[in-house]
C-alpha cells in the first residue's frame, strides 16, 4: 500500500496508469490519485454491512422505485475514470437523466450525482484527503461519509466548488438526506 508522500517525491516516480491497476493483485481494490496507485484489502465486515444496507435501503426506493420515486442507478463498488484518477467509491448514484441507460463497460468516465464512502482505518486518509478533491473537481453534487465505528452519517453538498455539511445523523436516527430525501430510513439499518 502506498502512503502519501511529498509531491516533489511522487512527481520524480513514474505515474500510475491504469494498467497499474489491472496489474494489482485481485483481492485488492486499487486507485490511483493524483498519479499514485493506491491498493487496499478488501473491506473488513463492519464497512461491508453498512455499505451492503445502504445499498439496499437505496437501491429499492431509488433504483427500482419499490416505496420511492426511482430514477436512479445505484452501485456497488464502481470504477470511476475522472481524468487521469481512477477511484472505485464504495457506493454511488447516477439520476437516469443524467446516465439513461446503463454501461456495458468496466468503468466509466460520467462522475457520479452522488457518492458514498465507508470509512474505515485503511481507507480514511484516502477518502478524505485524496479522494474528496477528485469529487469536487468533477463536480459529484453530493457525498455521505459513513463511520461505522462512531456509527455516524455525514452528508456534504458541493456549493461553489466547496464540500457545505447538509446534515449529520448518529444510532438509531431516521435519515432524510439530500439528495434522497424522497424516503426515510433507519441508520440503525447499517450497524451490528
Amino acid at each position: 500500500m502506498t502512503t502519501a508522500t511529498p509531491r516533489r517525491e511522487r512527481e520524480a516516480r513514474a505515474r500510475a496508469t491504469y494498467q497499474d491497476v489491472l496489474d494489482a493483485p485481485p483481492h485488492r481494490v486499487a486507485e490511483v490519485v493524483d498519479g499514485v496507485l493506491y491498493t487496499n484489502p478488501r473491506p473488513a465486515m463492519p464497512h461491508a454491512l453498512a455499505s451492503s444496507a445502504l445499498e439496499i435501503d437505496l437501491g429499492a426506493a431509488f433504483q427500482f422505485g419499490r416505496g420511492g420515486p426511482g430514477g436512479w442507478w445505484i452501485v456497488v463498488e464502481p470504477e470511476l475514470h475522472l481524468g487521469d484518477d481512477i477511484l472505485v467509491p464504495d457506493l454511488a448514484g447516477w439520476r437516469r437523466t443524467r446516465m439513461p441507460s446503463y454501461p456495458e463497460t468496466a468503468y466509466t468516465t460520467l462522475a457520479p450525482d452522488w457518492v458514498c464512502e465507508i470509512l474505515s482505518p485503511s481507507t480514511r486518509r484516502l477518502d478524505l484527503e485524496a479522494k474528496r478533491p477528485v469529487y469536487a473537481r468533477e463536480g459529484v453534487r453530493h457525498l455521505w461519509l459513513v463511520d461505522p465505528a462512531e456509527r455516524t452519517l455525514e452528508a456534504f453538498e458541493l456549493t461553489a466548488g466547496e464540500w457545505s455539511r447538509i446534515a449529520i445523523a448518529a444510532d438509531d436516527e431516521p435519515v432524510r438526506i439530500a439528495p434522497f430525501e424522497a424516503v426515510s430510513f433507519s441508520l440503525d439499518d447499517l450497524w451490528p
